[in-house]
């Protein structure tokens, strides 16, 4: 089998969706499909259901989850051979749902570690383990679970989540509401998949209810400022309501103990992680993640 085959393969299992796949590949739609075809002929098995919309099946998974490890593996030894023939630590590629978290501990690493290339790369977490696996990036940080074998975690944090409103709203000055008590409120909140949404609708669905939203953004601040002009209520960090440089606003408990954001480092178990991944993980859990010392958080 060759690599740019089970590469092509990766992508088309990911995107379940041949054109796509071969327009994020840059390569000609049949073209594509006789590979794939061609992988199905050596493994003597079809990896795909094509009944309708192309779909991924057992077999499909199955190998998927091999060539992700394979192809991983060949990256790892490829970037050890290089960290090892330039004597040096190397670079650490780092993937999250919202770099603005990360702020404090990033410019940690950078002041101690000025000569080593930090990678960033935006992602949803149901992409994280796949990414681990394939070992695209070394370390993922992540605000909701990563549920997923292969995957090993630390938590760095857990911080309580609150209800945020304008300073003029009649629940302004409660100390805590009630999922209950808000459930009829227009909620502004971030975009479907993002963790405080998640978060939202599963206090919601917990009690049969669905939320009102009104707006959905993946900005933070400008989620912040909506709902300081009237606009909406919203879930809100605590890190955000002891933010210097958050907007101004109530902040409101949540009478929920499941009202909170459990952030982690996730990395793929048995990996060999570089000097630079391994003093990057250190630097995030190391790291003091009082919520009351950095105005750069959210």
């Amino acid at each position: 089998m060759e690599l740019n085959s089970l590469a092509h393969f990766l992508v088309v299992a990911r995107l379940e969706h041949l054109s796509r796949a071969a327009e994020e590949l840059h390569v000609a739609q049949p073209s594509l499909s006789r590979t794939i075809a061609r992988l199905e002929g050596e493994l003597g098995v079809p990896l795909f259901d094509r009944s309708g919309r192309l779909r991924l099946n057992d077999a499909g998974r199955l190998f998927r989850d091999h060539v992700e490890r394979a192809l991983g593996e060949l990256e790892a030894g490829r970037r050890a051979v290089t960290e090892a023939a330039g004597d040096g630590l190397g670079t650490v590629r780092l993937a999250s749902e919202t770099f603005l978290t990360l702020t404090g501990p990033l410019a940690t690493y950078k002041r101690a570690h000025p000569d080593i290339e930090i990678e960033l790369r935006w992602s949803a977490a149901e992409d994280m383990a796949r990414l681990l696996r394939a070992q695209e990036v070394d370390l993922c940080v992540t605000s909701q679970p990563i549920h997923a074998e292969g995957v090993e975690a630390a938590l760095l944090f857990d911080d309580a989540v609150g209800l945020g409103v304008p300073l003029d709203h009649p629940l302004a000055g409660r100390a805590s509401v009630t999922i209950d008590e808000i459930a009829d409120l227009p909620f502004i909140t971030g975009r479907d998949g993002h963790w405080i949404r998640r978060l939202l609708e599963r206090l919601f669905a917990a009690r049969d209810r669905t939320p009102r939203i009104v707006c959905e953004s993946d900005e933070p601040s400008a989620i912040a400022a909506l709902i300081s002009v009237g606009l909406g209520v919203g879930l809100v960090p605590g890190f955000a309501r002891r933010s210097g440089s958050a907007v101004p606003g109530a902040w409101i408990a949540v009478d929920d103990p499941d009202c909170r954001r459990r952030v982690t480092v996730h990395w793929a178990a048995g990996a060999r992680l570089s000097g630079a991944a391994r003093l990057m993980r250190t630097t995030l859990t190391d790291f003091d993640w009082n919520p009351g010392e950095s105005a750069e958080r959210t």
